[in-house]
């Protein structure tokens, strides 16, 4: 190999290991490595900005319009109320939930899909008396396996069709992975129907105290000439709070703890409540009291000023992350309060301020209307969901809003229109049709992903031209030897490892030059080791920042790393048995 392409190798392995330790973001970390790659002349100013004009790059930012005006008009809302129903066990549940999520995921990206189900899902689970733990993993996996079916089930795929066509090579078809991903996604729908109910924890059960899979700690502090000062905990009606219990009142430097009925209210007394969402609105409802911080406001001025209480899990790009909610000045940054706070399905006990956040963990944040707008697309927060007071959709044009996907889908099946043109018509007519807002289009295209996405191709540029690809499968032919099945099978396994540490576009990006370069020195046809990147580039279960929507899942779940390693491995091995036996069949190694 030459300077170039050990140099090359050097920095994406150096750039591989700040994305494994870094909490820097990944999309930095990538366009950093493309600035190295520049200045040490590996690639031409031409090669290292290629990848924002690639035709998947594009599409992919398409779609999130187009999927925005399905998820603005609530059409996966009423998808939600008549397909769920009322089974009667945990594995009719699962059935209920996985099936219809897998097959809506091979038309519309996962991450918005699972924000629109998880809170519908938690709900579901509360009046069905089932654990959410026991759903909420399936619903990402679901998600996941079902983005296999279509080339516009995830951005991986369409990734990879764009680079099919850079590389000169014919594009694939709206449905010819579906070879592939119907078998993965029956065989994992299976699996799941057959172990989740056992296997998966059940952190919460249904029949205890706090319904809601989420147990928190709120601050709440007697209001100065309030109607509560002089009167004892049972007079003020905070002796028996449906799923809330006084944990302890801070007076001054002294702590109470174990109170009791009789104890008498104070002004200024911190209440520190233990509970869940839906019972801390109930409580900022009562007359003297006040969410405790600076400048804090209560549900009695909503004449005054209008606000909502919203559910967000926090992303590992969030800037507050390691951080305490104090010295992250929460309130002046996003303008809103934050009044509790869950980890792993528990309380976190102590002061709200001094706690130091962490990716996943669940807030519960006292803010304006607006923030559900500003911050709905952040990479701040991997979700989103509303508590209290509801902000209805356009459920009238959600119709439309199918039937333009339908025409997306219908015009690239049948070669009417390439992906990208029946992607930008669709996008058009979401927006002229009024389904999707100029604002909240802008907003759902995720522009850290797309920035790491073009990076990315810029590394797979240097790879191919250096010749450092060549490299690489010539060393990894050492190791599986000539065999083209084991070489298929050692490749594929190895994308998924990968997956499960990395963004899954950035490892589909790196692999597919060392796919093309594995089958030139094998001498077969290099389709089997493109598809093998298209489906385990999104084979991430066993980790929970494997998958986007496994870290969404992750805090509302309650869920342990070790839950997913557990019940993910064997499905990932499971995944990969199925789709190296079925890749070579439709795509053979010598056509």
């Amino acid at each position: 190999m030459t300077g170039h392409a050990w140099l090359t190798i050097g920095v994406i392995s150096g750039c591989l290991m700040f994305l494994l330790v870094s909490a820097a973001a990944p999309e930095l970390i990538l366009f950093g490595t493309v600035v190295v790659l520049l200045i040490a002349g590996v690639l031409t100013p031409e090669q290292a900005l290629g990848g924002f004009s690639n035709e998947g790059m594009i599409t992919v930012a398409l779609m999130y319009v187009v999927v925005s005006g399905i998820r603005e008009t609530g059409g996966v809302d009423l998808l939600v109320q008549h397909v769920l129903g009322r089974p009667k066990t945990v594995r009719g549940a699962l059935a209920r939930l996985t099936i219809p999520v897998a097959a809506v995921s091979g038309f519309m990206n996962n991450t918005p899909l699972v924000a629109i189900f998880l809170p519908a899902v938690l709900t579901w689970a509360k009046r069905l008396q089932i654990s959410p733990s026991k759903l909420l993993i399936p619903l990402s996996y679901s998600a996941v396996i079902g983005g296999t079916i279509t080339l516009i089930g995830t951005s991986t795929n369409l990734i990879v069709n764009g680079l099919l066509v850079q590389a000169h090579r014919p594009a694939l078809g709206l449905f010819d992975i579906a070879w592939v991903g119907i078998p993965c996604s029956l065989v994992g729908i299976a699996y799941m129907l057959a172990f989740a109910p056992r296997f998966l924890p059940e952190r919460l059960p249904a029949s205890a105290v706090f319904e809601n899979p989420k147990e928190y700690t709120t601050e709440m502090v007697v209001e100065e000439g309030g109607p509560l000062v002089g009167k004892s905990v049972e007079e003020a009606g905070l002796r028996h709070l449906q799923g809330l219990y006084l944990v302890e009142i801070e007076r001054g430097d002294e702590i109470l703890p174990a109170v009791g009925p009789y104890e008498r209210l104070n002004a200024g007394d911190r209440l520190v409540f233990a509970g869940v969402s839906d019972s801390v609105v109930e409580l900022q409802r009562i007359r003297g009291l006040r969410p405790a911080g600076e400048h804090a406001f209560s549900l009695a001025d909503r004449k005054h000023r209008e606000r909502v209480l919203v559910e967000a899990v926090v992303s590992p790009q969030c800037s507050l992350v390691g951080r305490t909610i104090k010295q992250g000045r929460f309130r002046m940054v996003y303008g809103g309060s934050v009044i509790a706070v869950a980890r792993n399905g528990q309380r976190l006990p102590g002061k709200i301020g001094e706690i130091s956040l962490e990716p996943s963990d669940t807030l519960l944040l006292d803010v304006r209307p607006p923030f559900l707008e500003r911050h709905r697309n952040s990479n701040d927060f991997l979700l989103i969901s509303q508590v209290s007071d509801y902000l209805p959709v356009r459920h009238d044009r959600a119709w439309l809003a199918w039937l333009i996907l339908g025409a997306v889908v219908m015009s690239a099946t049948f070669e009417w229109l390439s992906m990208l043109k029946a992607a930008l018509l669709g996008a058009s007519a979401m927006l002229l049709s009024g389904c999707c807002s100029v604002l909240a289009a802008r907003r759902s295209i995720d522009g850290q992903v797309l920035l790491a996405i073009a990076a990315s191709f810029a590394l797979g540029k240097a790879l191919e031209i250096t010749g450092a690809a060549g490299g690489i499968a010539q060393g990894f032919l050492g190791l599986a030897g000539d065999n083209p099945w084991l070489v298929l099978a050692y490749f594929y396994f190895l994308t998924v490892v990968l997956t499960e540490l990395l963004s899954n576009n950035s490892v589909a990006v790196l692999m597919f030059p060392l796919a093309l370069a594995l089958s030139t020195r094998l001498g077969v046809s290099e389709w089997p080791f493109v598809i093998a990147v298209m489906i385990a580039a999104s084979m991430g279960f066993s980790t929970p920042i494997g998958y986007q929507t496994n870290l969404m899942v992750y805090g509302p779940g309650g869920y342990r790393f070790g839950d997913f390693v557990r019940f993910g491995v064997p499905l990932n091995l499971i995944m990969g048995v199925v789709s190296v036996s079925v890749i070579p069949v439709i795509w053979p190694f010598h056509p």
